[in-house]
């Protein structure tokens, strides 16, 4: 009728020991307030995810241009502008907020 079934003892424990570390690690940024996630958030972007993808863009439009492509002119046209967004996005971010402040 019922029957137990037995496991090992230390497949619980690694179970245990597992969610005890992942809610110890994940219960520590909960502590953090938002406005300073968001500014970590925001520090990531434009400081390092806008300036890569301008120079991803600046490559593809470089080997564009190489590789003779029709739509080079196009490409480095919109390479550069991206690139001028993307390494100033904190000078504008900075701008609007003592703008707005």
């Amino acid at each position: 009728m019922f029957s137990i079934r037995s496991k090992p003892l230390w497949k619980g424990s690694a179970q245990f020991i597992v969610g005890a570390l992942v809610i110890g690690v994940l219960a520590t940024p909960c502590f953090a307030s938002f406005e300073s996630s968001l500014v970590a958030v925001k520090g990531k972007l434009t400081g390092v995810v806008l300036p890569l993808l301008s120079v991803i863009g600046l490559g593809f439009a470089a080997l564009s241009f190489v590789t003779g492509n029709p739509e080079a002119k196009k490409h480095v046209t919109y390479a550069l502008i991206g690139s001028v967004l993307g390494f100033g996005a904190q000078a504008i971010v900075d701008f609007i907020g003592s703008a707005v402040h």
